[in-house]
């Protein structure tokens, strides 16, 4: 008498409805050989010595594959934004784009400062009027550089010096 294997996932209690999706999903995609060709395939993991729950994003942060500036707290974004705030403006066409831009940069100060009302480091918030005042004046210089001065009248060469030094015998 021939017995069938039994799976053993099929004795015991009754899998959990997401468990047995989630199962369902990778049988099937080992039956199709999608785990057969993935990067770092037959590799050892490098894992920490010490226990460390966060191991694999410090791993994915230091080969570069995730941007660092991205984990960062809004805060500090916003901070360092005010700071390149100079950069950004050279860009902006219009005065009007300037002042959007401002009214923008506030209204994401204040939505942090209502999600985070008991932070310690605040992000200042940017006046239209000054941020369409700095515009201008970085425009004026930009229009000053532009500008070429006028070019020095070319100087006349001096007269050329008489290779004899005496008179003319005649």
């Amino acid at each position: 008498m021939t017995q069938e294997p039994v799976d053993p996932r099929t004795l015991g209690p009754p899998m959990d409805p997401d468990v047995a999706r989630v199962e369902s999903a990778i049988e099937r995609a080992e039956r199709e050989g999608r785990f057969e060709d993935l990067p770092g395939a037959g590799k050892p993991l490098d894992l920490p010595t010490v226990h460390d729950p966060d191991w694999w994003i410090k791993q994915k942060i230091a080969s570069g594959e995730i941007d660092s500036e991205a984990l960062l707290p809004a805060v500090v974004l916003l901070r360092r934004e005010f700071d390149d705030r100079e950069a950004t403006l050279r860009e902006l066409l219009t005065e009007q784009a300037a002042r959007e831009y401002a009214e923008d940069f506030t209204h994401r100060v204040h939505a942090d400062r209502r999600a985070n009302p008991f932070q310690r480091m605040l992000a200042p918030a940017w006046d239209a009027d000054d941020a369409a005042a700095q515009w201008r004046a970085l425009q004026a210089d930009i229009q000053a550089v532009a500008v070429p001065p006028p070019a020095p009248e070319p100087e006349r060469p001096a007269p050329r010096r008489r290779w004899w030094p005496f008179g003319r015998r005649g």
